[in-house]
């Protein structure tokens, strides 16, 4: 028997099958990794078949070293799905297939955890006999009342009952009364412990979902987008849907956007479904990961809940996959091979015959099109659970305030409310979508701007440590006393970020306690989940953050969102500016008065006729979608095109505008006067928007392509140029997560 083998190594000059002997002594099968002999070293590998002859000389063939575990690692219908990404991400298939596995099992970086366990060998009608035959010893009859039980227990549990418990274990171990062996301890992630709720009522349009859904366990259909107001019970549908599909043997996968999401939709499903669930997400460790992994693959766990890369989670019969929050920029991968979850969702479940539902109080333009186009399936849901009004959101145009003499960062009208929510015993969220004190640090008698020595960015200051931070390198340096540039002591912190924002909520609040959810707050592990539990469980009144705040979590007793600065994300560099931003305000809307008391929103603004935020303030999307839909035809942008550009990375600007010039001069050259010339709509060479992060410089070369299949023959084209030898570094990025 020979296996055809793809050596771990990302290299386009491996990039093809190798043919191994398969030695008598070892079981090898499809999907298996592998030690293999590659030139003078041992590598990696994956098994992708299996033949009985090979096309070489046999003597020549090397034979596989070792099987890395004793079943495959990756499921068929992956090792499908990672031909199809390298096809379309111009990959080498290892890349690919990486994708699959957590990362720290290459290399044998985690290896299975195990505990010594000790057990009783004696029958355990014997037991008290042999308690009774021990009476010199109280150790000893104490560890046979402990295991009399007859069942396995952990060796650190009986330490902490017995002082120096080995002395008279190996006395029952000789005596041929006790065991002591290994066994798998598995590291769990999961915090604190859920109680099971009694299922819900269903609203009349949760049942009409699901009437939809259910079928599609069964058959293949096209995929789902439920269009549902915040609020409308679309977590209770996923529940029951996933439900459905266990009842019928099949498994599933739900995807969230945000790691702060995960602890509330985990303790929802463990509630419902306990151990069968699995979690796969970048803040657990290498072990959790790996268990978690492992369980789903031998099939202890059949539902999965992640972020993005769990998609590739090697779940077995897969029924459902869904995505939930599926406007979420962080679906995109931005590292090679770049990819989007949430057509990997609808890839996988066509291979796999499983339902894909896309889910969203605000569907990205490119998922509500599709529903128009009659690519998905739309499904709706436009009332809140109960019957509950979606809160009251009121507008505030800060100019005015300015006019009337306000020039502090809360309007009249969210001071008013927090006074009356707080005097209430209700709680509020407050969103700003800038972390640290300050957003730069200016000089008032020259207006220099401190900037990060690496990145063309200001330095945001941090009032916890007195530090300025750049938010892209992470360089730290301490405030000046002076300006660097006029050695002026006019120097101060300009604008606004958390920080400063939780420094005036102390201050004109000092009893009503401020959580603030951040980077900065939540690096540590579990953080995530103990802030959520503190502001669920009433430690604090107010709980301030950026995006991480402004979607998917349910707390009964918010009645009142501000949104501190609505329009930051309104000046991004990015078509998709608007868009974002009525998202972002709609979902952070959705916060308010999703328990018995109604909600109010305010939303401070200094454009307050800007359609995405007018629009964010009635909660139309349809009307929304219009407008976004008309200006993106307009100006052709994305879905009616397609954005690339070659992002070029050097250590002086000139440097990575020449390769930027180089590169845009040999596309138009190579292409131009074909058919593929006319997929390209927009070229252009410049500077990239953010001139320079970690101290490279960057340049790049933006183009519009035409949705088409020949523009698939001009992206693998790009590709190849992307992997030539430069004077900078060069990457393609396709319909980018960022065009900074």
């Amino acid at each position: 028997m020979y296996a055809e083998i793809i050596v771990d190594i990302a290299s386009e000059q491996v990039d093809r099958v190798f043919t191994y002997a398969v030695p008598d002594t070892l079981n090898i099968w499809p999907g298996m990794r592998v030690r293999v002999p590659f030139g003078p070293r041992e590598k990696e590998g994956y098994v992708i078949r299996l033949k009985e002859r090979s096309d070489y000389d046999e003597s020549k063939i090397k034979p596989i070293l070792a099987a890395l575990e004793d079943y495959p690692a990756l499921l068929p219908e992956l090792m499908e799905l990672a031909w199809e990404i390298r096809e379309k991400c111009h990959c080498p298939l290892c890349e690919a297939l990486r994708l699959m596995l957590p990362a720290e099992m290459r290399g044998g970086r985690v290896k299975v955890k195990t505990e010594e366990y000790a057990q009783l060998t004696i029958p355990t009608d014997r037991v008290d006999e042999a308690i009774d035959s021990q009476k010199r010893s109280k150790k000893r009859q104490l560890l046979l009342t402990i295991l009399s039980d007859g069942q396995p227990h952990p060796m650190d549990e009986l330490r902490s009952m017995i002082h120096d418990v080995r002395v008279p274990l190996n006395y029952l171990i000789e005596k041929e009364m006790a065991r002591v062996f290994e066994k798998e301890a598995l590291r769990s992630p999961y915090y604190g412990r859920v109680d099971a709720p009694p299922d819900p009522e269903l609203t009349d349009e949760q049942k009409e979902a699901l009437s939809e859904l259910i079928p599609a366990l069964q058959k293949q259909e096209k995929p789902f987008l439920l269009h549902g107001v915040t609020g409308s019970g679309k977590t209770e549908v996923y529940i029951r849907l996933v439900r459905q599909a266990l009842k019928m043997g099949k498994g599933a996968i739900i995807l969230v956007p945000e790691i702060v999401l995960t602890p509330q939709m985990i303790n929802w499903f463990r509630s419902r479904f306990g151990n069968a669930m699995a979690v796969l997400h970048s803040r657990l460790s290498p072990g959790e990961r790996f268990d978690e992994w492992r369980r789903i693959r031998l099939g202890d766990a059949r539902i999965v809940i992640g972020a993005r890369s769990a998609v590739f989670a090697p779940v077995e019969n897969l029924g459902v996959i869904i995505v939930d929050e599926e406007h979420e920029q962080t679906y995109l991968s931005d590292r090679f091979p770049q990819y989007d979850a949430r057509e990997i969702a609808v890839s996988r479940g066509k291979r796999e015959g499983a339902a894909v539902l896309l889910s969203s109080a605000t569907p990205s333009i490119y998922s509500y099109a599709m529903t128009r186009r009659g690519d998905y399936t739309l499904l709706e849901m436009p009332h809140r659970v109960l019957n509950r009004p979606l809160p009251r959101v009121h507008l505030v145009d800060m100019r005015n305030e300015l006019r009337m003499g306000n020039h502090g960062m809360f309007s009249t009208l969210l001071q008013r409310e927090l006074e009356e929510c707080i005097g209430q015993g209700h709680q509020a969220m407050l969103f700003i979508n800038r972390r640290g004190y300050a957003s730069s640090v200016n000089c008032r008698k020259c207006g220099e701007t401190i900037k990060c020595s690496r990145c063309d960015v200001s330095m945001t200051y941090h009032s916890v440590d007195q530090t300025l931070r750049c938010h892209y390198c992470g360089e730290i340096r301490p405030m000046p006393k002076l300006c660097p540039s006029c050695q002026s002591p006019y120097i101060k912190p300009m604008g606004i970020g958390t920080q400063k924002v939780e420094e005036e909520l102390n201050k004109r609040f000092p009893g009503a306690g401020v959580i603030r959810m951040d980077v900065d707050t939540t690096a540590g592990k579990n953080a995530h989940f103990e802030l959520v539990d503190r502001f669920r469980a009433g430690q604090a009144k107010i709980l301030l953050g950026t995006q991480m705040i402004a979607k998917g979590l349910d707390f009964p007793q918010v009645t009142l969102v501000g949104a501190v600065m609505a329009d930051l994300t309104l000046n991004f560099p990015d078509y998709r500016s608007p868009e974002r931003t009525f998202q972002l305000l709609v979902q952070v809307a959705g916060r308010a008065g999703r328990g018995e008391q109604p909600g109010e929103v305010v939303i401070q603004t200094y454009q307050p006729d800007h359609y995405a935020i007018s629009g964010a303030a009635t909660q139309d999307y349809r009307a929304f979608f219009a407008q976004e839909f008309e200006r993106r035809k307009a100006d052709l942008y994305p879905p009616f095109t397609m954005m690339a550009r070659f992002l070029c990375e050097a250590k002086e600007m000139t440097e990575a505008r020449a390769v930027a010039e180089e590169i845009k001069n040999r596309v138009i050259a190579e292409f131009s006067g074909t058919p593929l010339f006319r997929r390209i709509f927009f070229i252009r060479a410049d500077e990239a928007p953010i001139t320079r992060i970690q101290d490279r410089a960057r340049a790049q070369v933006l183009m519009k392509l035409l949705n088409h299949p020949d523009t698939d023959a001009l992206l693998a084209r790009f590709q190849e140029i992307a992997g030539e030898e430069f004077p900078a570094k060069v990457i393609l990025e396709i319909n980018p997560a960022s065009l900074a």
